[in-house]
C-alpha cells in the first residue's frame, strides 16, 4: 500500500500518509461544552493508530448553532484551554491536529438553543420540524465575524488545519443549496449569490490565518433531493471558494433530508462517494479529500493509487480500530477490526446519548476497557462460539487466563455466520473474520463440533464456566405450527430448504426485515405480517429507511396489526385489531418472532458447584452489540 503510506503537503502542512480521520460527533462533551478527560484519550487512541490528521468534530462558532448539548464549542475563549488539550494530545502522538468549526442553521431545535433555529429562508428542517427565523443581511455578517473570530481561538489552541463544515444540511450547505434558500437579496438566487455567505467566511478565516495557513472547506457535492446541490453545481461552488483561499475540499454528500448519504449503511458499496470526488478533483487544482464507506486500507490506497482522490478520510474505521492505519501499515490487515457500516455509533448517539460501537466496545471507555494481565491466571471454559463467546474468549486468554471455547457447530460465528448469508449484511463476515485471528493470536484452545455436557464441563476441570450459547427460536403457539409450510429462520437462510414462491414472514422486526427483504432478493413474492403498528421499529433510523425502500421496489406487502392465528396447508389465518380473520396464501411460512434463552445448561453445571457466568442471547436475547460488550467486560474482569 505504498501510495496511501505516502507523505504529501497541503501548504505548511507535512503529512505522513493519506489517511484522515475526519471530523465525527464522538458525544464525549460536557453538557457545558467542556472536554473531558474521556474526550482527550479518545482523540488520543486515534491518533496514536496512525493517521496522518485527525480533525476534530464541529465546534459551533455560536451559542444558537449548536445541535446537541453534547456538541464541541469554540464560540467563547473559555473553550481554547480545552480543545488545545485535545490539539496536544493529538499531536503529542505524531498526527496533525485540524479542527471542523461549524453552524447548525435549523438543523437544531428550541429544545436545544432556547430560541428559534436560524436559517438562510423560512424553510424548516424536514427531519426536526419547528419554524425557523430567516437571517438579516446583518446578522449574516455577525456570523462570518463569529467564524473568523472561531477560526482565531484555533489556531490559539494549536491547531494546524481549520475546515469550514458546508455539507449536511447545516447552515453554510443551507446557503448553497436551492433546496434550503429561497432568498431574494444578495445571498440567495444564482449559484453566485447561494455561495456569498461560505466566501465570505472563507475570506475571513484566510484574514485571520495569513496565506501560508491550510484551509478546508467539506461539502455535500450531491444531497439527493430536488433542487438539491449535485456535482455540477458544487464544482462552480467550490471555484469560487478555491478563489476566495480553500486549500483542500472535502467531498461528502447528503443533507438534513438525504441522512443515509451521510453515514452510509451497510447496503451502500464501499467508497460509494470516491466518484464524486474524482469528478470534482478533474475540475479543481487543490487537492481533493474522499469519504463515505472508506473502512478499507486496500480501498483507500486504489483510490489513491487511481488518482481519484489526494487523500482519504476513515471515520468511523477509526471508531471500530483506532489502531488501522498502523495494522495496515505493518501488513497485519486480519488484525483490523473492520467497521460494518451498521451504523451503531449513529443510532447510540440519538437514543443513548452516546457513542458506541457494534465491534469495538471500548469505544468512549477507552481507560476503564484498558487490558491488564490477570493477577492469578485461571483455566476459562467458554461455551458457544458466537459474537459473546469469541470475544469473552480472546480477551480472557490475552490478559494470560487459558482459555478453552467449545462450540457444538464445525464453524466459530455463531448467529453472525447466519447473518452474513444476505449480501447487504456480508461484511459481519469481517467481523468473524477479526475474531477467529484474535483467538488463534492469543492461544485459546478451541474445540469445534463438540457440544458440551455437564461429563464435558466435568472432564475439562476449569476454574471458571462462561456460557455464550445463544438462544432458541421462539415459535407461536397456534394450530398448525408444525405443519410442513413451517420454516425456521435458518432454513431460510442456510438453504437446507429451498424457500420458493409465495413466501409469509411472521414478525417485522429486525431479523424479520432481514430475511424478508433476503428472500424477495431471490425471486419469493413475499408478505410480512407484524402485530406492532409498524415494521422495523427497532432498527437503525437509516438502515429502516433504505429497508423500507427496497420492500416497496421489490413489492413486498406489509400487513401490521395483525397477528398470527392458525397455519393451513396453504397459507395462514391472522387476526387484525377487531379479531377480524383474514387469510393469507402462502407457500412457505418463515417464523421471525423472536427467540427465549435456554437455561438448561446452566442450571446443570451451577449444581455441580463451578463458577459460572452467563453472557449474550443465553441470557436474554437482544443483539451481536450487548452479547460483544458483555463478553469484553467479563474478560477484562475474571
Amino acid at each position: 500500500m505504498k501510495y496511501l503510506f505516502s507523505n504529501y503537503s497541503i501548504k505548511n502542512c507535512h503529512l505522513k500518509n493519506r489517511i484522515i480521520m475526519p471530523g465525527l460527533a464522538s458525544f464525549l462533551i460536557g453538557d457545558d461544552g467542556s472536554i473531558t478527560e474521556k474526550t482527550i484519550e479518545h482523540y488520543r487512541r486515534r491518533a496514536a493508530g496512525g493517521p496522518a490528521m485527525i480533525i476534530v468534530e464541529a465546534c459551533a462558532v455560536s451559542p444558537e448553532g449548536i445541535v446537541s448539548p453534547h456538541q464541541a464549542r469554540i464560540y467563547d475563549d473559555r473553550f481554547v484551554e480545552g480543545l488545545a488539550k485535545i490539539a496536544s494530545a493529538i499531536k503529542s502522538e505524531g498526527s496533525v491536529p485540524a479542527v471542523q468549526i461549524h453552524h447548525g442553521g435549523r438543523q437544531t431545535s428550541h429544545k436545544v438553543i432556547g430560541q428559534q433555529p436560524v436559517a438562510p429562508s423560512p424553510l424548516p428542517c424536514p427531519a426536526i420540524r419547528g419554524d425557523v427565523k430567516p437571517l438579516t443581511q446583518e446578522e449574516i455578517q455577525e456570523l462570518v465575524r463569529k467564524f473568523g473570530d472561531a477560526t482565531t481561538r484555533a489556531v490559539d489552541a494549536g491547531f494546524e488545519l481549520i475546515e469550514i463544515h458546508g455539507a449536511h444540511g447545516y447552515l453554510i450547505n443551507q446557503f448553497l443549496s436551492r433546496f434550503s434558500n429561497i432568498r431574494h437579496d444578495q445571498y440567495g438566487g444564482d449559484v453566485r449569490g447561494r455561495t456569498r455567505f461560505a466566501e465570505e467566511i472563507v475570506r475571513e478565516v484566510r484574514n485571520r490565518v495569513g496565506r501560508d495557513y491550510p484551509i478546508s472547506f467539506k461539502i455535500s457535492a450531491v444531497e439527493f433531493v430536488k433542487d438539491g446541490l449535485d456535482v455540477d453545481e458544487s464544482i462552480e461552488i467550490l471555484k469560487i471558494l478555491v478563489n476566495a483561499g480553500v486549500d483542500v475540499v472535502q467531498v461528502s454528500a447528503g443533507n438534513d433530508a438525504t441522512p443515509e448519504w451521510i453515514c452510509q449503511p451497510m447496503f451502500m458499496e464501499k467508497a460509494c462517494l470516491a466518484d464524486f470526488a474524482g469528478k470534482i478533483k478533474k475540475a479543481l487544482s487543490v487537492p481533493i479529500m474522499a469519504v463515505g464507506r472508506i473502512n478499507d486500507p486496500l480501498v483507500a490506497d486504489e483510490i489513491i493509487r487511481n488518482g481519484t482522490a489526494d487523500l482519504v478520510c476513515i471515520g468511523r474505521g477509526l471508531l471500530a480500530d483506532p489502531e488501522m492505519p498502523k495494522k495496515a501499515m505493518e501488513g497485519r490487515l486480519d488484525d483490523i477490526r473492520t467497521c460494518i457500516a451498521c451504523n451503531t455509533c449513529m443510532e447510540s448517539i440519538f437514543r443513548r446519548g452516546r457513542v458506541e460501537c457494534l465491534v469495538n466496545p471500548a469505544l468512549g471507555r477507552e481507560k476503564e476497557m484498558a487490558f491488564h494481565p490477570a493477577k492469578t491466571p485461571k483455566k476459562v471454559m467458554v461455551v458457544g462460539a458466537g459474537p459473546g463467546g469469541l470475544n469473552v474468549a480472546w480477551v480472557a486468554a490475552k490478559r494470560g487466563h487459558d482459555v478453552h471455547l467449545f462450540e457444538k457447530q464445525s464453524a466459530v460465528g455463531g448467529q453472525l455466520l447466519l447473518g452474513s448469508i444476505t449480501t447487504f449484511k456480508k461484511e459481519l463476515r469481517n467481523l468473524i473474520r477479526f475474531q477467529k485471528r484474535q483467538i488463534e493470536r492469543f492461544g485459546v484452545k478451541c474445540h469445534l463440533n463438540h457440544e458440551v455436557t455437564t461429563d464435558t464441563v466435568t472432564s475439562c476441570s476449569p476454574d471458571i464456566v462462561i456460557l455464550a450459547t445463544g438462544s432458541v427460536p421462539s415459535f407461536p403457539p397456534v394450530d398448525g405450527i408444525d405443519k410442513e409450510i413451517v420454516a425456521s429462520l435458518s432454513e431460510a437462510l442456510n438453504g437446507d430448504r429451498e424457500i420458493r414462491g409465495k413466501t409469509v414472514v411472521i414478525g417485522g422486526g429486525p431479523t424479520g426485515c432481514e430475511v424478508a427483504l433476503h428472500l424477495s432478493e431471490n425471486g419469493c413474492k413475499v408478505t410480512i405480517v407484524e402485530m406492532l403498528p409498524s415494521i422495523g421499529t427497532r432498527l437503525e433510523s437509516m438502515t429502516r429507511k433504505l429497508f423500507i425502500k427496497k420492500f416497496e421496489d421489490n413489492h413486498v406487502k406489509i400487513m401490521t396489526g395483525f397477528r398470527l392465528k392458525r397455519v393451513e396447508d396453504n397459507g395462514i389465518i391472522v387476526g387484525g385489531e377487531n379479531d377480524d380473520e383474514v387469510f393469507v396464501e402462502a407457500d412457505h411460512v418463515i417464523i421471525a418472532a423472536g427467540s427465549k434463552p435456554d437455561h438448561t445448561l446452566y442450571n446443570r453445571i451451577k449444581s455441580l458447584g463451578y463458577e459460572i457466568h452467563q453472557i449474550g442471547d443465553c441470557l436474554e436475547p437482544r443483539s451481536a452489540k450487548a452479547a460483544i460488550y458483555e463478553g469484553a467486560v467479563l474478560g477484562r474482569s475474571i
